[in-house]
């Protein structure tokens, strides 16, 4: 993927996690994901699959389509 791609897509995901008041393992738990896939998916040295973005969305309680829009 591209790595811009994944730098905003990891931004949107760390914004939401913070604004949310969770930690990364926090997160992780409720994605039913490693910590560390957090990490580096809001680092940008992971792809990202469409089913953790589905999961991730959900453990945010936002539309998986969120994840993926930015402001230009």
């Amino acid at each position: 993927m591209d790595k811009i791609f994944l730098k905003k897509v990891g931004n949107k995901i760390q914004t939401l996690r913070k604004e949310k008041g969770l930690s990364q393992e926090e997160l992780a738990c409720d994605a039913k994901v490693s910590r560390s896939t957090i990490s580096m998916i809001e680092t940008a040295q992971n792809d990202i699959t469409l089913s953790k973005i589905k999961r991730i969305a959900k453990a945010l309680n936002v539309e998986p389509y969120e994840l993926l829009k930015f402001d230009k």
